[in-house]
Formats: C-alpha cells, sequence, structure tokens
C-alpha cells in the first residue's frame, strides 16, 4: 500500500486521539439531552436501548469514519475522494465530504449563540442574588440582540484561535486541557450532588426501568441520541481519524470514544438531578432546565453563585471541545488545498459561521416573527438543514460507502489483525443495521 503524507501533522500520543474525539462528542447535548431523554423515556429501559444503538450503530459508522480519514490523512472531502478512487469507483463520492463540512458550518453558526449564552451565564451565575427571577434573567439575555452577539463573537473567536493553531499545538493541547477539566467539574458536581441534592431520586428517576413508556418514539429517540451524540455524519471524526497514528487500534479506540461519551451523558445526569429535584423543579423542561431551572436552583441554595459559575464553566467546556471539531474540517480541506494558510482559512470558515449566526441571535429577538419554512423560525430552519437532513444523510452514506463500495483489502489493512468473527459482525452492522437505522431516523426526522 502505498504510505500516505499525513498533511496536517500527527496526534501525539495514542490518547490524544480519544480525549480529541471524545470531546468531539461531548456538547451540550450530553449535558441536558442524555439526562432529559433517559428520564421522561423509560429510566434504565432507554439507557439499555441506548447503549445498544451505541454498539450496533454508532461505533460501527465511528470506526468506518475514522479509517477512512487515517488512509488518506487529509480532510473529509478528499479522504471520501481518496478511497473511492483507489476502491475503483466515482469520485464524486468526494460529496460526502461536502455534505458533512456543510452541516459542520451551520451546526456551528447556531451552536456557538447557544455556548455564547453558556459563556455569558458563568457569570450571571456569579453575581446572581435571585432579585429577579430565573426566567426572567433568560428572557432578558436572548432579548438583547448586542449582548448574544458579544458573547457569540467571543465563543467563535476562542474556536478560531484553538483551530488556528495547528493540530498538534492548538486542538492536541487545549484537548488535554479540556478534557480533564471537564471530567474534575462532572466529578466535583456529582459529589455535590450526593453531598447536597436528592440523589437517591435522581438515581431512580434515571436508573429504574419503566417499560411502560418504551414504544417506538423511544427506540427513535435512542437511536438519534446514540448518532447525534457521536458527532457523526459531519466530517469530524474523520477528519480527526486523519490525525491519527498508524499504530493505533482504530476499533479498541472507538469502543474508548462511545464509552467516554456515554460515561460523561450519565454523570451529567448524577449532576444535574439531584439539585433539580431537591428544589422540586420540573425535571423534563428540555433546554430550560439549564438556564432557568438550575439557575432558580442556584439562586436558592447555600454557596451558590460559586457553584452556579462552575457548573456555566464546564458547560462551556464542554461546547469548545466540540466546536473545535466542528470547525477542524472545512479548515483541512481550505488549508491542505493550498488556497489558503491554516490560520487564514480557519478565519474564513469562522467568519462565515459567524455571519451565519447572526441569523440564530435574531431569531430570539427582532426576527421571532421570521418563518423561512413553515412554524420554524431561522434557527430552527437552519437546525433542520443540518441536524435533520445533512448530518443523518452524511452518515448514512458513510455506511453504504464502506459497507458496499469501500475495496475490502483496503479496509483489512487499516483494521489490522482484528478478531475473524468481531469483523463479520462490524461487517454485517455497517451493511445493513447502520445504514437503515439511520435511514429511520432520517425519515422520521423529516415526517
Amino acid at each position: 500500500m502505498q504510505k500516505t503524507l499525513k498533511s496536517h501533522g500527527t496526534w501525539i500520543g495514542k490518547w490524544t486521539f480519544v480525549l480529541a474525539a471524545t470531546g468531539s462528542a461531548v456538547g451540550l447535548g450530553n449535558i441536558w439531552g442524555f439526562p432529559y431523554k433517559a428520564g421522561t423515556e423509560g429510566g434504565a429501559a432507554f439507557v439499555l436501548i441506548y447503549l445498544l444503538c451505541i454498539i450496533i450503530i454508532g461505533i460501527p459508522i465511528m470506526i468506518s469514519e475514522i479509517l477512512i480519514g487515517r488512509r488518506s490523512g487529509n480532510s473529509p472531502i478528499n479522504s471520501m475522494k481518496k478511497s473511492a478512487i483507489d476502491s475503483n469507483r466515482s469520485s464524486s463520492w468526494q460529496l460526502v465530504g461536502w455534505i458533512g463540512i456543510s452541516a459542520g458550518v451551520l451546526i456551528l453558526s447556531f451552536y456557538s449563540v447557544i455556548a455564547g449564552i453558556c459563556l455569558n451565564y458563568i457569570f450571571i451565575a456569579a453575581s446572581s442574588s435571585g432579585e429577579i427571577s430565573a426566567s426572567e434573567q433568560f428572557a432578558s439575555v436572548i432579548q438583547s440582540p448586542i449582548s448574544l452577539m458579544i458573547w457569540h463573537t467571543v465563543f467563535m473567536f476562542l474556536t478560531f484561535l484553538i483551530v488556528s493553531a495547528g493540530v498538534k499545538d492548538g486542538i492536541g493541547r487545549m484537548v488535554k486541557i479540556l478534557m480533564p477539566m471537564l471530567g474534575l467539574l462532572l466529578i466535583f458536581m456529582v459529589l455535590y450532588g450526593i453531598v447536597k441534592g436528592d440523589f437517591s431520586k435522581a438515581l431512580l428517576f434515571l436508573f429504574t426501568p419503566d417499560f411502560s413508556n418504551i414504544g417506538t418514539n423511544t427506540f427513535l429517540s435512542a437511536m438519534g441520541q446514540a448518532f447525534f451524540s457521536l458527532s457523526l455524519g459531519m466530517g469530524s471524526i474523520m477528519a480527526y481519524g486523519a490525525y491519527m497514528p498508524k499504530d493505533q487500534e482504530i476499533v479498541s479506540t472507538s469502543f474508548s470514544v462511545g464509552s467516554l461519551d456515554t460515561l460523561v451523558a450519565i454523570m451529567a445526569g448524577l449532576a444535574i438531578f439531584p439539585i433539580i429535584f431537591a428544589f422540586n423543579l420540573e425535571p423534563g423542561s428540555g433546554p430550560g432546565l439549564v438556564f432557568i431551572s438550575l439557575l432558580s436552583a442556584f439562586n436558592q441554595m447555600e454557596f451558590g453563585q460559586l457553584i452556579g459559575a462552575i457548573f456555566f464553566i464546564l458547560l462551556s467546556v464542554a461546547a469548545l471541545s466540540s466546536s473545535i471539531s466542528i470547525l477542524e474540517p472545512g479548515v483541512a480541506f481550505i488549508s491542505e488545498e493550498r488556497i489558503a494558510s491554516r490560520t487564514s482559512s480557519a478565519l474564513i470558515i469562522s467568519f462565515l459561521c459567524w455571519v451565519v449566526g447572526i441569523g440564530t441571535v435574531f431569531s430570539f429577538n427582532i426576527w421571532s416573527d421570521y418563518y423561512p419554512l413553515p412554524d420554524k423560525n431561522f434557527q430552527e430552519t437552519i437546525e433542520l438543514i443540518s441536524v435533520q437532513i445533512l448530518q443523518p444523510l452524511g452518515g448514512m452514506l458513510i455506511a453504504i460507502f464502506v459497507g458496499w463500495f469501500m475495496n475490502e483489502s483496503i479496509i483489512k489493512s487499516e483494521l489490522g489483525d482484528l478478531n475473524p468473527v468481531f469483523y463479520k459482525l462490524w461487517r454485517f452492522f455497517i451493511r445493513y443495521i447502520a445504514p437503515s437505522s439511520v435511514a429511520f431516523i432520517f425519515i422520521s426526522q423529516l415526517l
């Protein structure tokens, strides 16, 4: 096999990829999405279905993305193109890379605005005296276009700074700081929940099986959470795979990332719900759980200003570890095509995300009555196109390409000395189960 030049560098140390990929997977959706869904859709029954979906959908697609990226050492667009040509297939498979990068730009445009609110809430929580209600506080934040723009700009600038510094000095160095920091903050919040919260009620809420709540929607929700929480289908994992050393095992690494991602999601539930139940707040309030319910709890508790600030630092760290992975695929493509330097490439993509994000800023206030699609404001329209259409479409096409079109000798050379039984199982999942499951997610999201 022809030796491939790693055009952007390689991760230093085998755990750097695991930390980076876990950082990509762990985001705002993990911190509130997984616990919320687990609690309202069957508790332990949902958790078991979710874990099954991680194993039969998430990890097979993750393995596929990593092996495509590592073999070529390039951005998702060029990785797909090279893999297709080397497998005697049409170079038009590079369209999958374009789908991923497009999804990433659109996702980061609104993600940055929400993450900016998290940054703002570090200071709000630290200085909140409870004189105005948490719901009034949140309303005042989202109704100010200037405030949202400032924090959106700050968050995008932080993301730009890290990615522009490169794979080793930027992303690699930061994930070694951000991910241990995330872990320590989570452990602190869980311990606080054990000591000061209603921890036993939280355990029952998350881990008591309620099979009466299990239905088609539960399976769909678990499949969607498993797919989206691992950042699949938008090029981030493929781009990070391009920087993986050749002597690192893809399969065991993928299982490590899936396990850590799930552990963080469960710990988030054990950090949030003891506080929610201790103050008799509503656990099923979705995104409002973070900015309204929890701030209300922090306002009432001893040392609430400190605990609240720590919690929103935790959220911001999770958001930043995800945002750098979303920005990287587009930056990698522009810089490797010699269109611009890495710094200029990061500036171009960051600016594009920032500009589109202005629409999300306005959708909370001056464009709140503007609906590009029926019953969907600007932010919801962008989310529909990126998260509900482009991302699952990308994941489905990756599974189809690797399962049906990629040369099997290439796959085996990347996966190394793999157990034959496990290889056959993975081939079965990537050919039949993963693409049909993602297609099911894709169609149901549209409907």
